[in-house]
């Protein structure tokens, strides 16, 4: 009964998160809602017994959408006064969510220490196996070869964007850096003595 109603209690609030996160006018309270939908598709994992994804979940793409936020705030221009002058009016609503963030994380800490939560596998693995342990052997022996075939393709692609990003350009003044270090204080400073009411000639 408990796994069952964690189990619709975070996939509910996953999906109301999603159309929230399309429906939202605002972009900055778009990237909230993904953050809300990031941590209970979290719990889901957790339910499945994933907790290496659960983290994963986490740290990368929570990780990724505070980026995205960042450049969200940068790039569009957004008035920061407006916002904070209806300040004011958010406070229920954050309240709100801020108390359902809180009472998802006393259910499943007081349900996991009373014995209701037990992670239904979404694959057979024995019992006695730690979940990371038996996704690193699985990685690491039946896809090795996937999994580093997935490496060269980043790898690909990260040698691409540099590429890309420093290939030759007409309008920009190059650098160099062997006439920057051959360059000598006297030739970079010169004290001059002009009189009053003169000025100085290059």
């Amino acid at each position: 009964m408990i796994q069952a109603f964690a189990f619709y209690l975070f996939a509910t609030i996953v999906i109301a998160s999603g159309v929230m996160t399309i429906a939202s006018r605002n972009p900055v309270h778009s990237v909230l809602w993904l953050i809300l939908a990031f941590f209970n598709a979290a719990g889901l994992f957790v339910t499945l017994g994933a907790e290496f994804i659960a983290m994963l979940l986490v740290i990368v793409y929570v990780g990724a959408v505070a980026v995205l936020f960042l450049f969200v705030v940068m790039m569009l221009d957004i008035d920061f006064a407006e916002l904070r002058a209806g300040f004011a009016r958010y406070w229920p609503g954050a309240m709100v969510l801020a108390l359902g963030l809180l009472a998802e994380l006393f259910f499943t800490v007081v349900a996991w220490k009373a014995g209701g939560l037990v992670p239904v596998r979404g694959s057979p693995a024995p019992r006695h196996v730690a979940n990371i342990e038996a996704l690193g052997t699985v990685l690491y022996t039946k896809y090795l070869f996937i999994f580093e075939g997935a490496g060269l393709v980043l790898l690909v692609a990260m040698i691409g964007a540099i590429v890309l990003t420093h290939r030759k350009r007409s309008d920009v003044r190059p650098q160099n850096v062997s006439s920057q270090n051959r360059r000598r204080p006297q030739d970079a400073v010169v004290n001059m003595d002009p009189g009053v009411g003169q000025g100085v000639s290059l």
